[in-house]
């Protein structure tokens, strides 16, 4: 009866998922019943389970943690502040001659925003209510608009300071500044395939992504590239303040995030945007989706300790390595798992319940874990595209006028969803895209070594 305690407990958990039941509470209740029943059943130890508050007193003192409310006030308030809506007009203006060009705008303007803000709602809803309504007015069709702005929007959780990165740092017990390191290069690449795609557009549909006409680029010459470099300055010194001085070792992500949030603020002082509303609603959101995370995250702490105890690590382990293909198979069944359950799940739900069961097999198989979540970062942004639950989607149909249907929405996500998937082909194909250098190719496995060549990204069993 013991070895099913765990597939159990596990089934148990999706059964209150489906329910309906709030996370956070599914994962603590599920784990005390089993507790519970485990202690009954003499499985199970009461001294055992005295680790629970332990456990919750070192999620409340991690200062990872505290990189969340820095990173999530300074993109509320950056967003309120006027820099979206001044971004997207210079480079409307900018690119807006270009066949195509607001939507090329659209791609770069959500990068900058993704490096300065991290939080997708901000970075959708400010470009849906600002830039759709233009795109519509000069021809776009529905279908491309939406598609563009919903994946430009979803950047935020791949381009450093990510929320889903820091997150997954935690989970994986890494350190944030090498996976924002690792995710640099990727994230970069994912913007640059979609304006690949928009250029095809240009070419195969030229009538889907027309040019603005001349009398609405009212700026030119001299005026058009001063207004392009005042807009883009300060989002740029503030990328600085907050990614340059982790890279450059001179903060940890949490101070960079605290000189992130004062930055934002005066910005917004010297813009005259700064009032008591605009504090008080910045600090109620970050309030809220901070409070959202603690909760989730002491909910899968209870569930954690509670499946270790039934040996449901031990279970999962079997269940992943006695895959066919060794790491590859693992990477690929992993891969697939998340990406169905981004159907259902939003990220933080896959960042506390599933990795954490993931990140043990992984490192025993060898598998360098900064990689790992870079791939699983990738592959969990899908979450926010998915139709029909891509909370991107939502936000999108929220602020979209009534003339686009959901349906456009939908699909216009579909073919930036599968740019997504050729981004986590290509980084399970060619690790070194995340860092280091691919030394070999041997026995259908990749193994990348890092200029140090103590530590490699896929490592065969026994190496």
């Amino acid at each position: 009866m013991f070895e099913l305690m765990a597939p159990l407990m596990f089934a148990g958990l999706v059964v209150f998922l489906l329910i309906g039941y709030p996370v956070a509470f599914a994962l603590g209740a599920n784990g005390l019943l089993f507790g519970l029943i485990g202690m009954q059943m003499g499985y199970v130890e009461f001294a055992q389970l005295q680790a629970l508050p332990e456990r919750v007193f070192g999620i409340m003192s991690n200062a990872t943690l505290l990189a969340i409310p820095f990173f999530t006030f300074m993109g509320l308030i950056l967003e309120r502040s006027g820099l979206a809506e001044e971004l997207l007009d210079a480079m409307g203006q900018l690119f807006g001659a270009l066949r195509g060009g607001l939507a090329y705008a659209v791609v770069f303007v959500g990068a900058l925003l993704a490096a300065t803000t991290g939080v997708v709602a901000a970075t959708v809803i400010a470009m849906g209510l600002i830039s759709l309504p233009i795109m519509l007015r000069y021809g776009y069709d529905k279908r491309v608009a939406c598609g563009v702005i919903a994946a430009s929007g979803t950047l935020a959780q791949i381009i450093p300071p990510s929320l889903v990165l820091i997150i997954l740092a935690d989970q994986l017990s890494i350190s944030v500044g090498d996976i924002y390191r690792g995710a640099l290069t990727p994230s970069l690449m994912l913007a640059g395939f979609y304006l690949v795609f928009v250029f095809a557009l240009t070419l195969a549909r030229p009538g889907m992504v027309p040019a603005m006409p001349a009398a609405a680029r009212i700026l030119r010459g001299k005026d058009l590239w001063l207004k392009a470099g005042a807009s883009i300055l300060p989002p740029l010194l503030l990328i600085f303040l907050v990614l340059g001085t982790i890279f450059l070792g001179i903060a940890t992500p949490t101070e960079g995030g605290a000189m992130g949030a004062a930055g934002a603020l005066a910005l917004a002082l010297a813009k005259r945007r700064l009032s008591l509303d605009l504090l008080k609603q910045a600090m109620d959101s970050t309030s809220r989706l901070t409070s959202f995370v603690i909760f989730i995250l002491i909910g899968s702490t209870v569930f954690s300790l509670v499946f270790r105890l039934l040996e449901g690590d031990l279970w999962v382990e079997h269940l992943l390595t006695g895959l066919p293909g060794g790491e590859l198979g693992f990477l690929i069944a992993v891969n697939l798992l998340v990406f169905v359950l981004a159907f259902f799940l939003d990220f933080f739900e896959i960042a506390f319940i599933i990795v954490p069961l993931l990140a043990p097999v992984a490192a025993k198989l060898g598998i360098d874990l900064v990689w790992f979540g870079v791939l699983l970062g990738i592959n969990m942004q899908t979450s926010f595209m998915h139709p029909p639950f891509g909370f991107a989607l939502f936000y999108l149909r929220s602020v979209a006028p009534k003339s686009v249907r959901t349906t456009d929405i939908y699909w216009g996500a579909i073919p930036f969803v599968l740019i997504q998937l050729v981004m986590v082909a290509l980084v399970l194909a060619f690790p070194g895209l995340v860092g280091g250098q691919i030394e070999k190719v041997e026995a259908g496995m990749m193994e990348i070594q890092l200029d140090s060549a103590s530590d490699s990204y896929l490592r065969p069993p026994g190496d």
